[in-house]
């Protein structure tokens, strides 16, 4: 089943169409809605069109559409899974709308209700070390554990490591594209999308049949960090897109976490200059949580991603251990510094308390 939106098919045709007029960005298209519908506007006379400042190119485009282009798109967004959100309708993720230019038009495929729900982005290099994929996969899956969404861009490096951290974690995932839903790029990464629609989503501002172009990205980066709560810079050269991400995040008001690294590793001074800017030095997910607490305390949207205050440090941190899926006592005793007789002992409290539940197999699940 397709993904339904407030808009009818007989409106869309037009918002699709002026999504398509070259000269007609973010910022140019919502400025029009202001005055009129993408359905009215299109009705107007060229003197009419003048009249709103547009030039004589895009007045040319708006009288003159490719319906074709419109066509296709219509076909795209009537298979399984595939939608579009308008900026007019009721289910816009209302987080985007707080940024300087929120893309009119988000095309979709999956799960669009993840949207609604706090997310984390995590972005970083193309060619990380492999700890720095290690880092940015565990980081996500504990995260997921914690209830939020991972947003990233789908590229190679720590994007990919990230999605797939919170898929391991069963959790949710979100990768924002800067092509068009009816491709994937990098190609190499074509079953990883796949693996993304199935229980995520996949996001993008362009038509079906946009190709990759340098400039869609940083596009593309300002929805990244437009969607989330906080970002996460994981590995990072001076000169990247990662920290280009990161500054639209501050400039949006988001949260900045940063990994630190060693001063002779290119790929951590980008991380340290974001930390010398005021982004959060992080070394665990707690210092995460620790940061974001306040935030959803105010809120009050998620309980699951709140400090457990009743929890000691020690009992806290082997809570978060404790995975949402059946997690064995040789796990915890494995990846902690605790006895098998302190753990089973705060295992019992967090039990009564009602944070995780024993099963089969002499395993331990949590359920807040």
């Amino acid at each position: 089943m397709s993904i339904v939106t407030d808009s009818t098919n007989e409106n869309l045709k037009f918002w699709l169409a002026l999504s398509r007029v070259q000269g007609v960005g973010a910022r140019t298209f919502l400025n029009l809605l202001e005055q009129h519908s993408p359905e009215q506007l299109y009705a107007e006379s060229t003197a009419a069109l003048s009249a709103l400042g547009l030039k004589s190119a895009i007045i040319q485009a708006i009288k003159n559409p490719d319906w074709a282009s419109i066509a296709y798109d219509l076909e795209w967004l009537a298979l399984e899974n595939n939608g579009v959100i308008t900026f007019s309708d009721a289910n816009y993720p209302s987080q985007l709308k707080e940024i300087s230019d929120p893309p009119p038009l988000l095309f979709i495929r999956g799960n669009s209700d993840l949207l609604a729900l706090p997310q984390i982005a995590i972005v970083g290099s193309r060619n990380p070390s492999s700890v720095g994929m290690e880092t940015a996969f565990n980081f996500a899956k504990q995260l997921s554990q914690y209830g939020f969404v991972i947003t990233s861009g789908l590229a190679l490096g720590i994007d990919g490591a990230s999605h797939r951290g919170a898929l391991a974690a069963q959790g949710y995932t979100i990768a924002v594209a800067g092509t068009g839903l009816d491709r994937v790029y990098p190609a190499r990464h074509k079953d990883l999308a796949i693996d993304i629609v199935e229980t995520g989503l996949m996001v993008s501002e362009f038509p079906p049949g946009t190709t990759a172009k340098s400039n869609h990205f940083p596009r593309r980066n300002r929805i990244i960090s437009g969607l989330c709560q906080g970002l996460l810079v994981v590995e990072a050269a001076i000169q990247s897109g990662s920290l280009i991400t990161a500054k639209m995040a501050l400039d949006q008001n988001r949260e900045v976490f940063a990994i630190p690294g060693s001063i002779h590793n290119p790929l951590a001074r980008g991380c340290n200059a974001l930390i010398r800017e005021g982004a959060k030095l992080v070394e665990t997910t707690q210092d995460i949580l620790e940061e974001l607490n306040v935030v959803y305390q105010q809120d009050k949207e998620i309980v699951s991603v709140v400090m457990q205050s009743t929890l000691d440090l020690e009992q806290q941190t082997l809570l978060n251990r404790v995975m949402f899926s059946p997690t064995s006592i040789d796990y915890l005793v494995e990846n902690s510094d605790l006895s098998i007789e302190s753990i089973s002992s705060m295992l019992l409290i967090l039990e009564l308390q009602g944070y995780l539940e024993a099963i089969a197999g002499g395993c331990y699940m949590r359920i807040k």
